[in-house]
């Protein structure tokens, strides 16, 4: 859910960042006509509702155009609809504030946090209590947004409604909070766990130190999955791998594909000793008994790592090398 809450913002509180000291106010867009033409099947033509202009339609409209007090009128007619949605409350409060009538504002505001409009309501709330000059019941309510997983930073740090209270120590530690909430992953430890394996390598056999190919493990995601790109030397094989730390299952995980398409998934931990331990269930094979797989990432010092992987086809009783890579980081540029 927390994941969603950028988007899902965008897509129902919109464009609402306004100067309340300022109302701004522009000519309404011009809006379909209310009637179209339809072609029957014996050629003759009727006038019919055009369904582009919808009562929905006309507010969004007055909405973009920033006709604050058209969009409340419109808003307000919506609202009196069954089960109107929590976006239509967001945008009649939003405009009501635009508008400076703070208590009505506040109305439409608790009505959406009362169908589940979450911290997007509670961020009305406080960027309507400062225009009102009431700065201990705005941070309450945005205090209450970021606990409930607001992640806009943007729009937090440059909002001219939330400006009273910068400087405060208070809004300070509520920023922090929400670059927290916008990239979780980059900050909990459990998901930095897989770091060691970041970077450019050069890979060999470990026996040997036969060349077998190339990898570049980076963080994509917002630092929440650790990706893999694998090229083997002398072929037109390659591969990725998706590891991710599941914070509901509180494991990790590993999606293999590769250009044959084959495909591996893995589950495991970081044991004690700080080896990446991840196997596989049983996997049936084309023919024969199943394949139990385990896999395991082991630090060598911060410029090599050993990839070794083992199988059993008699439930774990008995393992068989698969593989056996060393990993050492490319020289970077210039050294």
């Amino acid at each position: 859910m927390t994941s969603r809450l950028g988007v899902i913002f965008a897509l129902v509180f919109g464009l609402c960042v306004t100067d309340v000291a300022k109302v701004v106010k522009a000519d309404p867009v011009p809006l379909p006509s209310a009637t179209m033409r339809a072609v029957g099947g014996d050629g003759s033509v009727s006038e019919t509702p055009e369904a582009a202009d919808t009562p929905t339609e006309r507010a969004n409209a007055a909405w973009e155009a920033k006709d604050w007090e058209l969009a409340a009128k419109l808003y307000e007619e919506l609202s009196k609809q069954q089960d109107a949605p929590p976006r239509v409350w967001l945008r009649l409060g939003a405009s009501l504030r635009a508008l400076v009538k703070y208590d009505q504002a506040l109305v439409a505001f608790q009505k959406a946090t009362e169908i589940g409009a979450g911290p997007f309501a509670e961020y009305g709330k406080a960027s309507t209590y400062t225009g009102m000059q009431q700065t201990e019941k705005a941070f309450t309510a945005l205090d209450a947004a970021v606990k409930q997983g607001f992640t806009d930073l943007a729009m937090f740090s440059t909002d001219p409604n939330l400006q009273p209270l910068h400087g405060d120590a208070r809004f300070e530690k509520l920023v922090e909070q929400v670059k927290r909430n916008a990239r979780p992953c980059a900050y909990a430890k459990e998901n930095r766990q897989f770091d060691f394996w970041l970077g450019e390598w050069d890979v060999s056999t470990t026996q040997g130190g036969v060349p077998a190919g190339t990898s570049k493990i980076e963080l994509i995601l917002e630092d929440c999955v650790v990706q893999e790109s694998w090229k083997t030397l002398g072929s037109p094989y390659s591969g990725k791998s998706y590891n991710i730390y599941d914070a509901a299952l509180k494991r990790w995980e590993q999606y293999w594909v590769d250009s044959t398409g084959g495909n591996i998934f893995f589950h495991g931990e970081l044991s004690k000793d700080g080896v990446m331990d991840y196997w596989t269930d049983d996997i049936p094979q084309g023919s024969g008994p199943a394949l139990r797989r385990h896999l395991q990432f082991i630090p060598m010092g911060a410029d090599k790592v050993r990839q070794f992987s083992r199988g059993s086809t008699d439930g774990g009783k008995t393992w068989n090398v698969e593989y056996d890579f060393t990993y050492v980081r490319k020289a970077k540029s210039g050294t």
